[in-house]
């Protein structure tokens, strides 16, 4: 292994790689680091190890940062086609799903021994098991290298220095997949501003009541509609031991902050109140949950009567008075729910907030006030929501940093 790099990037996932191969392909001398056993560990887990590496339809309202428009330039300067179009020259089968997510057909290791021939093709090294990396700024004295590297590897410290250094290290998200705050220390290292990180893209957790429900309830999935904070996604939902999960209440944590409710719609296509007044006088001898089990399934309808209408279990429809009907056609259009918490950066999908955009080109992914440090990836204050987002942005941020370092 050289000492003097033109590149040495921070992180071996998605950005990393990236960014290193698209800078190797421009004749830089690029090295990766990687903490782990092995790259490219979230690829591989990601999309139940299908990867849902893109989405046909990537805008920046697909986006959260504090800056709103950070992310426009990165996508349009390498955009979901370009990613497309590498993965069809590889040959890689792929699958659309719903809402025009781009999965592998067969498995995720096909995108990242797509990333990893590109890496090699281009004269990538890439070195794993480098653990305890710290960073330093060098003086402007010692030629074109602004930053050395040390790490330990196999208890062997060594010392590396490069002109322009790239933090792709990841979050806080998931730490038995490589998470870490590192890139943050480094960013204050340099004086960048963190903005406050919370766990996002991740399942709600009960400590009422409602985690009984839940808990009996494990492993149920139906449509609904979820809001919070003006935000209202539709997608499945699914009950499980500890609370509720499934891609609409991941995209709802997003937008939910300590102390929240939410409100689940379970039939978000009709108006539940009308529906009920109607039966009750067309079929006013049917029980209610007989009713509702047309529409939902027996045991969460079993649920709800314990919870809405337990004394007039046994009454059928024409003995309810409009007004309770309402009141529960209403509850079911929009049940009210308090989570406790999320279950935290362990399951969290992405890292909400990071560095702050401010100090950062959104052409280059270069610090500002830092010449030669850039900032990629989930690493940045830019979280996309479920649906190939944050892979694209991986790529994009990746890319720009790769043709400006």
């Amino acid at each position: 292994m050289p000492t003097n790099y033109d590149v040495i990037i921070l992180g071996a996932g998605a950005s990393g790689l990236l960014c290193a191969f698209t800078a190797a392909q421009r004749g830089r001398r690029v090295l990766v680091l990687e903490k782990a056993n092995k790259v490219g560990k979230k690829i591989l887990m990601s999309g139940g190890g299908k990867c849902n590496f893109t989405n046909h339809f990537v805008e920046a309202d697909n986006f959260i940062s504090e800056n709103p428009h950070f992310c426009k330039a990165a996508l349009k300067r390498y955009s979901q086609w370009d990613f497309i179009a590498m993965v069809e020259r590889y040959g890689i089968e792929v699958e659309e799903r719903k809402h025009s997510q781009q999965f592998c057909k067969n498995s995720a290791k096909e995108i990242l021994a797509m990333l990893l021939n590109e890496c090699e093709q281009a004269g990538v090294d890439i070195t794993t098991h480098c653990e305890d990396i710290t960073v330093k700024g060098l003086e402007a004295s010692e030629g074109n290298n602004r930053y050395s590297v040390s790490f330990n590897k196999n208890s062997t410290i060594r010392t590396l220095n490069c002109e322009s250094l790239v933090v792709a290290t990841g979050a806080l998200s998931i730490p038995s997949l490589g998470g870490s705050g590192i890139g943050y220390d480094i960013a204050k290292q340099f004086s960048l501003t963190v903005s406050e990180c919370r766990a996002g893209l991740v399942p709600f957790m009960f400590s009422d009541s409602v985690k009984d429900v839940c808990e009996r309830l494990s492993g149920l999935a139906l449509e609904v509609e979820v809001s919070c904070n003006e935000q209202t996604f539709t997608e499945n939902i699914l009950f499980t031991h500890r609370g509720i999960s499934g891609p609409v209440i991941l995209q709802i944590s997003n937008y939910w902050q300590q102390g929240d409710e939410v409100s689940i719609n379970l039939l978000p296509y009709m108006d539940v109140a009308d529906w009920l007044m109607e039966s009750k006088n067309k079929q006013g001898k049917q029980l209610l949950r007989t009713l509702l089990t047309k529409k939902l399934a027996k045991g969460l309808v079993s649920e709800l009567q314990s919870l809405w209408w337990t004394k007039q279990a046994e009454n059928p429809l024409a003995e309810f008075s409009d007004k309770q009907l309402k009141r529960i056609g209403e509850q079911i259009n929009n049940w009210q729910l308090k989570p406790s918490s999320t279950e935290g950066y362990r399951t969290a999908e992405v890292t909400l907030g990071g560095v702050d955009t401010d100090g950062i080109s959104s052409k280059t992914m270069e610090a500002k006030q830092q010449s030669g440090l850039y900032f990629i990836g989930e690493v940045l204050d830019v979280t996309g929501h479920l649906g190939g987002y944050n892979f694209q942005w991986a790529w994009s941020s990746g890319y720009s940093a790769g043709i400006a370092v």
